[in-house]
Formats: structure tokens, C-alpha cells, sequence
């Protein structure tokens, strides 16, 4: 343990890295290409934003028109620019991919046991009347000798979350997308939302909770194991 603590640690690192092959140099010349890549992506995408917002503003004048709203007063001048940008971020999950959020996130680990993230905060737009439904997703997943970072279950649910959707797909995406990036023994996704549509319009009922769930591999095959999940997350 204090080899970590002093010089003899990080001479066992770079020790590793010339031994097989990786000098300094490489690895930092790894890690600028990744970032130059990155820029590169982030910079295309907010091109593209930049090119389709003035058909998006327009867009939303129209609505506000066809409220009968005067869009010349003062509280709606800048409404229509700022509607298309919130739209914009609210469906950003269009510009993402998976393999570039997981970013080499992937580690080998002998670990047999469930892994559980529970109570990832998740917001989306019902793409039937673009409204938001929002509440929490539960993920468990069995390793096959791999893990993944944490956070990075967190930031598959926003991927998929950010774009228009329905909770019945956005529960398969997100399972389907863990399970192809791992190939773990299995995955299990749960989701409880409140859907706006069903309580601002429609039958407007205030406390309705929608839960949907994927159930992949082992938790779909062995009823033991898909109980230990759904008793885990269990909210009390």
C-alpha cells in the first residue's frame, strides 16, 4: 500500500508502461488524439445546432401565432430562441453514442455478483405530445469478468433520456445498450415515471405512476435472481 504513496509506486507504472511497449510520448499522444477527436465531434454538433436554429425559431413564432399571441410584446421577443435552444438540449441525446460515452470505461474484474446503480434521475419528452414524463431508472447488470464505471450507467440513461421518447422504449435502450457494450450474465432496467401527459391534460390524474422493466439474460431466466434485483431496489 505505500508504494502508492511515494516514488516506488509510480516507478512500478512507468516501469509497466516501457516494459510493454508504451512509452510517455505514446500515451500522451493517445490521449491528445481522443480530446482532438472529442472537439472535433463537439464542434460539428454545435455547427449543426447553430445551422437548424433559425428554421426551429421560426417554428415556434408560428406556434405562438397560432395561439393567437402577439410575438412582437415584450415577454415573447426572445421566447421563440430560447424555446429552439431548450429543444435542443432537451433532445441531445440524437448527437450521442454510446461507445464515445463509455470512453474505455470498460475494466476487467472478477466480480460475480449483481451490480446495482439505483435512483438515476432521468427527464424526457413523451414524444406523442411533447410533454415532459420524468422519475428514476434502476439498473442492475451481472458481470462476465467486466465492469463499467458507474457513472457511466448514469450517463446512458441521459443519452437516451435527451431525446423523444416513450418509457417502454427508452427501458429496452437502455438495457440493450449496456448489455451489448459488456455482454455481461445479464441485465436488469426498471423505470417509474410521471408522465405530464396523463396529469396536466387527458384524464389528469396527479399521483399515476407508470413502472416498465427489461429484464435480459440470467434476470429473465432465473426467477431467484430477478427477485434479489427488484428486492434490492426497492424503494421503502
Amino acid at each position: 500500500m505505500n508504494s502508492h504513496c511515494n516514488g516506488t509506486g509510480k516507478q512500478l507504472v512507468t516501469d509497466f508502461y516501457y516494459n510493454n511497449g508504451f512509452s510517455e510520448l505514446s500515451l500522451e499522444t493517445k490521449k491528445t488524439t481522443v480530446q482532438q477527436r472529442k472537439q472535433h465531434e463537439t464542434s460539428g454538433k454545435d455547427a449543426e445546432d447553430e445551422s437548424r436554429l433559425p428554421a426551429l425559431e421560426a417554428a415556434y413564432s408560428s406556434i405562438l401565432r397560432g395561439l393567437g399571441e402577439d410575438t412582437d410584446r415584450q415577454g415573447l421577443l426572445r421566447t421563440p430562441l430560447r424555446a429552439a435552444k431548450a429543444m435542443q438540449f432537451l433532445t441531445k441525446g440524437y448527437h450521442e453514442d454510446v461507445y464515445d460515452i463509455l470512453n474505455d470505461a470498460i475494466f476487467d474484474e472478477d466480480h460475480d455478483e449483481i451490480v446495482i446503480v439505483k435512483d438515476i434521475e432521468m427527464f424526457s419528452l413523451c414524444e406523442h405530445h411533447l410533454v415532459p414524463f420524468f422519475g428514476r431508472v434502476h439498473i442492475g447488470y451481472l458481470p462476465n469478468k467486466k465492469v463499467v464505471g458507474l457513472s457511466k450507467l448514469a450517463r446512458i440513461v441521459e443519452m437516451y433520456s435527451r431525446r423523444l421518447q416513450v418509457q417502454e422504449r427508452l427501458t429496452k435502450q437502455i438495457a440493450m445498450a449496456i448489455s451489448e457494450a459488456l455482454q455481461p450474465a445479464g441485465v436488469a432496467v426498471v423505470i417509474e415515471a410521471a408522465h405530464m401527459c396523463m396529469v396536466m391534460r387527458g384524464v389528469q390524474k396527479m399521483n399515476s405512476r407508470t413502472v416498465t422493466s427489461c429484464m435480459l439474460g440470467v434476470f429473465r431466466e432465473d426467477p431467484k435472481t430477478r427477485e434479489e434485483f427488484l428486492r434490492l431496489t426497492k424503494t421503502a
